[in-house]
This record gives structure tokens, C-alpha cells and sequence, in this order.
């Protein structure tokens, strides 16, 4: 039993911050708070915490950076996301970046609550365990039949558990990862993995982290989706001798199917609701059109100015209605569905059609520099032409008249590069950061009558994420920017 448990809760919210503590105190445990990342950094460093709670979407710092941060500072303390905007690929990045678990607002204190004693538990069973590796003359199968008080805990556990053998061989596991590996009543500890699970994604990254080397300390958390096994999300980490060898490894298993169902939910009642808004708007749109276009008699200039005005803003509830259609795809997991080798440069070219009368209505030259010998890669094609129409059609938005907007690619090491160059507006260095962000859009005197949704960055950046690539920004103001899409040689996607 872990005794005198410190806990730190770091969000934004007052409320949800003075919640926190008057539910966790109760159970006797310790509880500071912090308003923000920078602050909330400052206390771990100056305090041993056993547990964060941690809000994803905070102003200026927010929560996917402070998790590498407080790796760096404490790896030992669990991290539980907290955040009203909660995804299956925003929990996942996160776990990638070293976090433990996650709840979405609102939530009861009982998840709370619950939040706590399974990091604690977890906490006692990685306590317990390195106890039993530092007898190094055992082998975890022999630790397995002589510690019936670890399978006491294992069995407790609300997730499924699975230990694997330097030799692939299973030493234990709980009853929950028996169900999700169909492999409960069967006789399997001591057997080879790939004899007796049919999982064939978790043998291949159970394999992964067992042979890496001891200097990379190789730890796996990724979502598998194998046909006949519910969709997992699966955290592996080796189990390391004082000398580095790995002598096996811990496979924790969740089964993520309800928040997969519930993304769809959310996808189809979003995909229904803007259907019902967009045709109407549509129909808008046309009337005013064909009222532009003389149809319905002659207009006074004052009549035709309002008329414009409002066409533009019907426009303008298309494009959101659409832009918030894709990002509920995007987060959805529907990002990338299918997958085929691309040649890069033909889906730019695609994009530059798309894109020419809105240049040439503002007298504007592309100027194109592509490389002729990248490497094909597998991608969605949809996504990737998602992505560079965005990006030209914001060059060119965010530009004057008559100068320059230019697009290159070239191989960068393992990495297509991809530059989208303007001469615009630029960005200033503090509005850099919340670019990415949703509905952000950046207001100054040059941009404010600019129509626009503030949803096209982050689509464009969970686009390129979900292929595995990244997106970059340089800016300067009154000079312009340049965005820099990274998309690796070779992605490897589960089937």
C-alpha cells in the first residue's frame, strides 16, 4: 500500500481545479493545483509528485508539451490527462509522450477517484516488480510461480496484463488480457506468443521492443485493430536488468471499442447536422448569386453592395460547415482510409489547378521548384490534396496583390519536404504557437476582413500526423512565411 500519495492537478479551470481538490481530499491524499503549465513545472521541480492530472487545451503552453517536460524532470510520476476535447488520436499522442491514462470532462469524482487508485496500483505492481528483478538469478517464468501475490494484483486490475520472456515465451497473465487475446482457459504460460495468440500486430511489436537495443530503451503505446480482436490500445515497455539486458517484457491492454464506437456517434450525428445546414445555405448562396447576376432586376449600388456582403457570408457558413465536417473525419480516425503510393508532385500539381483563378484573381505567380526523382509514398490522396490546397489557397489569401506565392519538394534524409512559400502578411512570433490550434485566426488590420474559419491549420496538421509526417512554420511580419510539410520515405500503417 502506497502511503502519504502527493497528487498535482494542472488546468486552467478554477472550478475544475477546486473540484479536484475537495474530492481527492477526502480520500486523505495530498492535492497542490497549478493554473497553467509554467507553474505547474516550477512545483514538480521543487516537489515529488505521484500523480498529475493534467488538461489538455490550456492558453500558451499546453498539455501534449509539459508531458515530455515533466518526463524530463520526474519519469516516475503517472500523468492522467484531463480535457473536454478528448479523441482516441489525442489520447494516444499523449500516451506516446508518456502518459499514463486519461478521462474526459465532465467527469463524476468516482472517475476520479477511480483515476487515482489505478495509477496507484499500477504504481505498486512496477514497485513490485522491480523488487523481484533485482533477484537476478530468476527468469520471469520461475518470479511468475513464486509470487502469487502479483497475480493477486494482476487480476484486480481493470486492464489486461500480459508478461512476455526474453525467449517470447508468456509468463503470466491476468484474466482481462486473456479475454482480449483469446487465450483465456487455455494452457499457455510457457508457450512461444506466436503459437497461441493470433494477434499478429501485437507479436510483431512485442517483438519490436524485445529486440531492440539496451541503449534505446525502445517503449511501444499504439492502437491495434487485428480482424477477430477488439480494437487495443496496447503500452509495452521492457523489463531491464542493472546491466541493460532485457530479460522480457509488460504488455498492458485496453480495450478502447466503446470510445470507437463513440467517435462514429459523434461522426455520424455531425455528418447528419451539416448536411441539414449545408443544403439550405447552398440554395442561399445561388439565389444571391443569380440576384448578383441581374436575374431578378436591376440592383442600385447600395442594394448590390449588401447582396455581395451577404453572399460572401453565406460562403463563408459553407466552407464552415465543411471544414467541420473534415476535422470531425480527421479525429475520428477517418484521416487516412485510402491508402496507395502517391507521386507527391502530382498531387501538388492537382492543387495548383485548383487553386489558379483564386491566383490569378489577385495577379499573383506561382513559382514551382519540384524535384524529379522523390520516392513514391503510401498515402491517402484526398488527405494529402486536402492539405496542399489549404496551404496555397492561405498563401495566396494572406498575400497581396501581384507578388509571389512558390512550392518546392525535395527528399530531406528519411523525409519528403515540402515548402509553401509566401510574400504576405507574416505571423507574428507569439501568434506561431496557437496556429494549430482550433478556430484560431490571427487579427490584425491586414486579416480582419478576410473570411475565413480558423479550422483549416488544424486539419491540415491531424492530416499530415495521421501519415505519420509533421508540419513546420517560419514567419516574419510584413515579409511572410513559409510552411514546411515533412511526410517520411516509407509509412508503414497497420492493416
Amino acid at each position: 500500500m502506497i502511503e502519504d500519495v502527493n497528487i498535482l492537478v494542472i488546468d486552467d479551470e478554477a472550478v475544475i481545479r477546486d473540484g479536484c481538490v475537495k474530492v481527492l481530499t477526502k480520500d486523505g491524499w495530498k492535492v497542490d493545483t497549478a493554473s497553467d503549465g509554467i507553474a505547474g513545472l516550477e512545483m514538480i521541480k521543487a516537489k515529488k509528485y505521484d500523480i498529475l492530472f493534467l488538461d489538455l487545451m490550456m492558453p500558451g503552453i499546453n498539455g501534449l508539451e509539459v508531458i515530455p517536460r515533466v518526463k524530463d524532470i520526474d519519469p516516475d510520476v503517472y500523468i492522467i490527462v484531463i480535457t473536454g476535447y478528448a479523441t482516441i488520436e489525442t489520447a494516444v499522442e499523449a500516451m506516446k509522450r508518456g502518459a499514463f491514462d486519461y478521462i474526459s470532462k465532465p467527469f463524476t469524482p468516482d472517475q476520479l477517484r477511480m483515476g487515482v487508485r489505478k495509477a496507484l496500483d499500477n504504481k505498486s505492481l512496477r514497485l513490485e516488480a522491480d523488487y523481484l528483478r533485482r533477484e537476478q538469478e530468476k527468469g520471469l517464468l520461475a518470479i511468475a510461480q513464486e509470487k502469487s501475490r502479483i497475480i493477486t494484483i494482476l487480476n484486480c486490475m481493470p486492464d489486461g496484463v500480459i508478461v512476455v520472456d526474453e525467449t517470447k515465451r508468456i509468463a503470466l497473465y491476468n484474466p482481462i488480457a486473456g479475454k482480449l487475446l483469446k487465450i483465456s482457459g487455455r494452457e499457455v504460460i510457457g508457450e512461444q506468443i506466436a503459437s497461441c495468440i493470433r494477434c499478429e500486430d501485437f507479436c510483431l511489436a512485442v517483438d519490436e521492443v524485445l529486440e531492440s537495443s539496451p541503449a534505446k530503451h525502445v517503449r511501444i503505446a499504439k492502437e491495434i485493430e487485428d480482424e477477430g480482436f477488439p480494437p487495443l490500445m496496447v503500452h509495452i515497455a521492457p523489463v531491464q536488468m542493472e546491466d541493460g539486458r532485457v530479460i522480457g517484457v509488460v504488455v498492458i491492454l485496453q480495450d478502447i471499442s466503446d470510445q470507437k464506437m463513440l467517435e462514429k456517434i459523434k461522426y455520424d450525428l455531425l455528418t447528419k447536422i451539416t448536411h441539414e445546414i449545408k443544403a439550405p445555405a447552398a440554395t442561399i448562396s445561388q439565389l444571391l448569386m443569380a440576384a448578383l447576376d441581374g436575374t431578378a432586376g436591376n440592383m442600385k449600388d447600395e442594394q448590390r453592395n449588401f447582396v455581395t456582403r451577404a453572399r460572401e457570408w453565406s460562403e463563408d457558413i459553407l466552407q464552415l460547415v465543411t471544414d467541420l465536417l473534415n476535422i470531425s473525419k480527421v479525429e475520428s480516425g477517418l484521416a487516412v482510409q485510402k491508402l496507395a503510393p502517391l507521386n507527391i508532385n502530382e498531387i501538388i500539381g492537382q492543387a495548383l489547378d485548383l487553386i489558379k483563378p483564386q491566383a490569378d484573381k489577385k495577379k499573383i505567380e506561382i513559382i514551382t521548384d519540384l524535384s524529379n526523382d522523390l520516392p513514391l509514398v503510401n498515402a491517402d490522396s484526398n488527405g494529402m490534396r486536402e492539405v496542399f490546397t489549404n496551404l496555397l489557397s492561405n498563401a495566396i489569401k494572406y498575400s497581396d496583390e501581384k507578388t509571389r506565392v512558390s512550392i518546392s519538394s525535395r527528399t530531406d534524409g528519411d523525409y519528403l519536404k515540402i515548402s509553401v512559400s509566401d510574400q504576405g502578411f507574416g505571423i507574428k512570433k507569439e501568434d506561431i504557437t496557437f496556429l494549430f490550434d482550433k478556430f484560431f485566426r490571427v487579427k490584425n488590420d491586414k486579416t480582419r476582413y478576410i473570411i475565413g474559419t480558423g479550422l483549416g491549420l488544424p486539419i491540415v496538421k491531424q492530416i499530415i500526423e495521421a501519415h505519420y509526417g509533421m508540419i513546420d512554420v517560419s514567419s516574419e511580419v510584413n515579409k511572410g512565411s513559409t510552411f514546411t510539410v515533412y511526410l517520411p520515405k516509407k509509412i508503414n500503417h497497420p492493416e
